[in-house]
């Protein structure tokens, strides 16, 4: 089945909740919708949960953020963008909340990235570039478990990871950031790219992504392959 196809939680890395009590908070505020009057004491209790929801939404995003633009004030000032203007509490639940958070984010990170360096961004010339050594733009191609990524990215030698992400082309970075740890599908991320990454980025298909990412999941095989020798 394609990583395409998969429902949001079922790709690369498990959707986890973005606040331990997330499901249960989003339940019942959706409970509390039901036109009846309310006493004040309860709705108040009801919202305490709501800041920790939003923190645990910013900390994802700027996890993410900062892999694509890099850790600083730029991706703060992203952050605080896309949790202003992402209307979180009219989302059904906490993985549409982050879906829906995670689309933004991309959505403003290509947009500096394309400011930085515009020709970073271009959409490769159809059947153009070096063939892949893996086949399936699945994360298990590379021979990476979600789990491994997973501590790959908070783990102590998660350096390791941010610096074989620096080496990658800047698009090939930002197609493996918002695929494998935002979890975007492939169709999303080249309308992401199409749509923010300027004139020369306006060709990108989901074909080209699948392909980049590809390359990418190669690349990582290959850092792994040649970590492990080194140890």
């Amino acid at each position: 089945m394609s990583q395409d196809s998969l429902p949001l939680d079922e790709k690369f890395l498990p959707e986890q909740s973005v606040h331990p009590q997330g499901a249960a908070f989003f339940s019942q505020i959706s409970e509390m919708l039901n036109g009846q009057p309310k006493d004040p004491a309860i709705v108040e209790a009801a919202l305490t949960g709501w800041d920790g929801v939003l923190e645990k939404i910013a900390g994802d995003l700027y996890q993410i953020g900062s892999m694509l633009l890099g850790e600083g004030e730029e991706t703060i000032q992203l952050i605080e963008y896309v949790v202003a203007n992402v209307d979180i509490p009219a989302c059904s639940d906490h993985i549409d909340a982050q879906h829906k958070s995670r689309l933004a984010l991309g959505e403003q990170a290509i947009r500096v990235l394309a400011t930085r360096v515009p020709a970073s961004l271009s959409a490769p010339e159809p059947d153009s570039g070096p063939v892949s050594c893996i086949e399936d733009d699945d994360l298990s191609a590379a021979g990476v478990t979600h789990a491994e990524l997973e501590r790959m990215l908070t783990g102590p030698e998660s350096q390791h990871l941010r610096t074989w992400l620096e080496g990658l082309p800047v698009s090939q970075r930002a197609i493996f950031v918002l695929r494998a740890i935002g979890g975007l599908s492939s169709i999303e991320v080249a309308v992401l790219l199409a749509e923010n990454g300027g004139p020369q980025a306006q060709d990108w298909t989901p074909d080209a992504v699948r392909s980049s990412f590809r390359l990418a999941l190669c690349s990582l095989a290959s850092q792994l392959i040649h970590s492990t020798h080194s140890k």
